[in-house]
């Protein structure tokens, strides 16, 4: 059996780039307010080098902000579903541990449910290297909200099949260990979002755990977990509710 690491765990979403596209959720707008408010300075205008784009979900909302973005992403199907969504948008592909810009190019480097897949000991490096004086490296994660009875659930649910904490663990602790030199804020901020269960259930099928997994295990949970929730949400109408986590270091 060939060993999994983070880089074929990240690597696994090139399978199912369109099933990601049309099924992950995206970001609240209060979350780039946060994000302006930690770093000091708007979006608007700012150069943004956008790291692990996937897909194009975070790439999209910092456009809308108006930031002139570069996106950077590792996986050919993942670009290639990025280029179809965004194709007025710079792409390179590349990753955070190397990563393909100049030099004090950027003034904000994010990373938008993609930093856990690089090594941080090169990754913040490298994102220092690219930021100017006076920029700003941010980080966040979409966590669902186990505070909600259902989503606790489903998530002992899912711990159980795979027999570890899928999740990453403080993510957050990590990245400040690493950057102690920099002035650093975090923020939560909650939001949700109303979905058919199969939007749902996809979702949680374009999660790496799953893909990883294979068809026949994965087809075998969702079974199980859409007549679960099917008595919680008998009109087919699911409520996910999240947390986003978030942490910005300034240069």
């Amino acid at each position: 059996m060939t060993p999994t690491t983070p880089a074929s765990q990240a690597l696994s979403f090139d399978t199912a780039a369109a099933l990601y596209a049309a099924n992950r959720p995206s970001y609240p707008p209060a979350l780039f307010d946060a994000v302006e408010e930690l770093a000091g300075r708007a979006l608007a205008g700012a150069r943004v080098a956008d790291v692990g784009a996937g897909t194009g979900l975070a790439t999209a909302r910092l456009v809308e902000h108006g930031a002139r973005v570069v996106a950077v992403e590792p996986g050919a199907g993942m670009a290639a579903e990025f280029r179809r969504a965004l194709p007025g948008v710079p792409l390179v592909l590349g990753d955070g541990n190397r990563l393909p810009l100049a030099s004090g190019s950027a003034d904000f480097v994010t990373y938008a449910q993609s930093w856990h897949w690089t090594d941080p000991q090169r990754s913040v490096p490298e994102a220092l290297r690219v930021l100017r004086p006076g920029g700003a490296l941010a980080l966040w994660w979409n966590d669902s909200d186990v505070t909600v009875p259902w989503i606790a659930d489903q998530d002992a649910r899912v711990r159980g099949l795979f027999g570890v904490d899928v999740r990453e663990t403080d993510p957050l602790v990590r990245f400040r260990r690493l950057t102690t030199e920099l002035d650093f804020g975090t923020r939560q901020v909650a939001w949700s979002r109303s979905v058919p269960l199969d939007r749902h259930l996809a979702n949680l099928a374009s999660h790496s755990a799953f893909l990883m997994l294979g068809e026949q295990g994965t087809a075998e949970f969702l079974a199980a977990e859409r007549a679960l929730l099917t008595a919680v949400f008998p009109d087919g109408t699911v409520e996910e509710r999240y947390v986003v986590s978030l942490g910005v270091a300034r240069r």
